[in-house]
């Protein structure tokens, strides 16, 4: 009898306990006991998917569950197997987020992310650790090909999209990385020295337009500092911009990696620590019993943690199928990455091939072709159909003989590499890569270009590049072309075209690469990124013309490296052959080892201002190889006269009439850009504002694109005062295909000037 009665108290006790839901968050939060509080704003292991990148922890006693974190910027990125079963779990490989932003189509890929949210819901995640929306603040950037553009708007409504898509299947994703994340060299202590109208304007307006308009369930703080202060541990950035200003009422999770100010952390409103660690939580148990950190600001982060919770499947008890349809998944991959590809040349309409020809098809990235980048933003995929195989798929008869060669080179590199250490830039693709990177391109002999001439319609040549987490790109054999593949490409196009047949190139690479010193050499060019798992089918369907190419590009190719204002600025390594000297590899979450002397390894100035992308070479003139927003078509387009109207509140509304006026059917990215009147802030000559793609338009077809401009998106921020502000005056706005491709301007004026006061922020130090 004895113990009968505190057995009887301890079940009572623990039944009086509030379990956790929508309607009890307070009373939960009040029974938590500071342990519990600490416990649950840091992350930790979780084992309910494997290869899930972290989670929440649960605390059983008041109903909370732990809920799954997965990476995922171009799919959910999980183990494809698991212990005691022989099911599967593959994921999709969609087109990487550069893709996405080359469709210039809010509407497909929002299509595309509601398929890759309904892989992230079957297969037990809770939250995807995506998109990245960084800005191309420079394209030696290593993880630029998880990111959108270089503008601002064109990024935001991207993003925007993603979420929405995402979001619609009842999970959650985390936008990331908030923010200044512009580099991977030294990226966990990197100091991001940026003048405060450049943060307003370029590099946080993105992450407003995504807060604003999509709600994300969660948001990542980067590792690097912005002007002096960790992002993860600034009160400007993570409550008085993000939620006072904005609005914001999700979660901010750390990105993975510990550092040692979690009190900071904490009180700036950095709700959650990933992945975690038990010193973490000593350090906020400790910093409340001592006074240093308020116990009322670890509930405010507490409070949002678990309204986050009982939003997620794994609460809510939704029963995982572990069946996404995988096939029907496939297929919209390989439509959309088809209208994300850009067709930079096309001389003499080469393109499309009338019907599928003989091809001599060279490059080691022909045969082994790359889906998407590495490290987090990769994804477990059930396969990738490589370029060679979606030719031969169309009906392209491929020699033989080249083929050969290639294969016969990649076994005795894939033998002779078997075990071999390899240095960051060739593990990540810093050099001219194959595959995943560990087979540099081969030279191959002018006689064998010869002798391949009368076997063939035409040439294909494959240019690969690869990049991601951990790492910049180099210069070298990278941005620029490899010696062997200057020679590849000369030697091809000198054999083809004496004997009056084409040579087409295709790049197969995740971010911007030199073009201006060859693309006068072959007849077509076809820009076609790494654009998910069904790589392959998705150009043949291209160069066949059952995809019209639609995509323009999101970024400019410059002429030179050096005519890039930030080159000045951003850190690279020396030469491929001198990098990381003295050894040293990936680990994990810190990078590389110490690298060779590179220029301002600690602290990046931002001194380019406003002068990023065509703001730069559109206001300055400087001639590009291909400017933003360029993209060919296999039809033409004929804008008609565009019109604005403006409301009271200053509303700015633009309609233009696209017909389509060739002979097949397409589709058409239209941007307006804005000139505002001179007078008020030195501004770029033009910014993109709004943009809207027609829909598929057969011959003759015209449709009517309506696009609206709030006031407050027409403002610039004058430092000086702290506050958005529009001049008032005669504004032009420019409706084109392209930044430099004008079809028709209109003026508007705003009769007042307006402002809006905002409390100062990240002021440098």
């Amino acid at each position: 009898m004895t113990l009968v009665v505190p057995l009887l108290a301890a079940f009572a006790s623990a039944q009086s306990q509030p379990q956790l839901s929508k309607d009890n968050i307070d009373e939960v939060l009040e029974a938590m006991t500071l342990q519990e509080k600490a416990t649950l704003a840091v992350g930790g292991r979780q084992s309910l998917v494997a290869g899930a990148a972290g989670g929440t922890q649960a605390i059983p006693r008041l109903g909370i569950p732990q809920t799954v974190l997965a990476d995922g910027p171009a799919g959910l990125r999980i183990d494809p197997t698991r212990r005691g079963t022989d099911n599967t779990y593959y994921c999709t490989g969609f087109p990487v987020g550069t893709v996405m932003a080359c469709t210039w189509n809010v509407e497909l890929v929002e299509e595309m992310t509601k398929a890759m949210g309904n892989e992230v819901l079957e297969y037990g995640t809770d939250v995807i650790l995506g998109p990245g929306m960084n800005l191309h603040r420079n394209p030696l950037c290593g993880r630029n090909f998880e990111y959108f553009s270089e503008d601002p708007v064109l990024s935001g409504k991207i993003s925007s999209a993603f979420v929405r898509g995402i979001q619609s299947q009842g999970v959650g994703v985390s936008v990331k990385h908030f923010a200044f994340n512009d580099q991977e060299i030294n990226r966990m202590e990197n100091d991001a020295q940026i003048g405060v109208r450049a943060i307003r304007e370029l590099y946080l307006k993105n992450f407003e337009i995504a807060v604003r308009e999509s709600a994300p369930w969660t948001i990542m703080s980067s590792y690097n500092k912005v002007n002096g202060t960790y992002t993860q541990q600034s009160h400007d950035l993570l409550t008085t911009i993000l939620r006072d200003e904005w609005g914001y009422e999700g979660i901010v999770m750390t990105d993975w990696g510990n550092k040692e100010g979690t009190v900071k952390a904490v009180q700036a409103g950095n709700d959650l620590m990933e992945p975690g660690n038990a010193s973490e939580t000593q350090r906020i148990v400790a910093a409340v019993q001592d006074g240093t950190l308020s116990e009322e600001d670890l509930n405010r982060n507490v409070r949002r943690i678990l309204e986050y919770i009982v939003k997620t499947p794994r609460f809510n008890g939704y029963k995982y199928s572990g069946k996404p349809d995988l096939e029907a998944h496939a297929e919209l991959v390989r439509k959309a990455a088809a209208e994300g590809m850009v067709l930079l040349k096309n001389g003499e309409h080469v393109l499309p091939f009338e019907q599928a020809p003989r091809i001599a098809l060279f490059g080691l990235n022909a045969y082994k072709s790359i889906a998407g980048g590495t490290g987090s933003g990769n994804v477990n995929k059930p396969y990738v159909r490589h370029i060679s195989e979606g030719l031969e798929a169309g009906g392209f008869q491929i020699d033989k003989t080249v083929a050969n060669i290639y294969a016969t080179y990649r076994d005795y590199q894939n033998a002779e590499n078997a075990g071999a250490s390899f240095l960051p830039g060739q593990a990540l693709g810093g050099g001219a890569t194959f595959g995943e990177g560990i087979v540099p391109e081969m030279a191959i002999r002018q006689e064998v270009v010869n002798n391949s001439v009368s076997r063939n319609d035409a040439a294909v040549i494959v240019i690969g590049r690869n990049a991601g987490e951990g790492d910049d790109r180099v210069l070298e054999a990278d941005f620029e072309l490899a010696q062997c593949e200057r020679d590849l490409i000369a030697n091809v196009c000198n054999a083809y075209h004496k004997a009056g047949k084409k040579v087409i190139v295709v790049l197969n690479v995740g971010g911007v690469i030199e073009t201006a010193s060859w693309k006068s050499q072959p007849d077509a060019i076809l820009l076609a990124w790494t654009p998910g798992q069904e790589v392959g089918n998705s150009v043949a369907d291209v160069l066949l013309g059952k995809s019209n190419p639609s995509g323009k590009l999101s970024m400019t190719f410059p002429q030179n490296y050096l005519d890039i204002p930030s080159s000045a600025n951003f850190p690279y390594y020396k030469p491929q052959a001198q990098r990381n000297a003295g050894g040293g590899g990936f680990g994990g979450f810190g990078g590389f080892g110490q690298p060779a002397k590179i220029r301002n390894y600690d602290y990046t100035k931002y001194d380019e201002g406003l002068n990023v992308g065509y703001r730069y070479f559109n206001t300055k003139k400087v001639e590009v190889s291909y400017p933003f927003g360029f993209g060919l078509s296999y039809t033409t387009f004929q804008y008609g006269k565009p019109s604005v109207k403006v409301n009271g509140d200053g509303m700015v509304t633009v309609t233009v009439s696209v017909k389509n006026t060739g002979n097949v059917s397409g589709k058409e990215a239209v941007q307006v850009y804005i000139s505002a009147p001179a007078g008020g802030l030195e501004k770029p000559a033009c910014e993109l504002k709004a943009f809207a793609k027609t829909g598929l338009l057969e011959p003759g077809q015209s449709q009517t694109l309506t696009m609206k401009i709030p006031a407050y998106d027409l403002a610039s921020f004058n430092d000086s005062v702290s506050a958005w502000e529009t001049a008032a005056g005669q504004y032009t706005v420019l409706v084109g295909a392209s930044v430099e491709d004008i079809r028709g301007t209109v003026t508007f004026k705003q009769g007042k000037a307006r402002s809006w006061k905002v409390t100062p922020a990240l002021l440098p130090e």
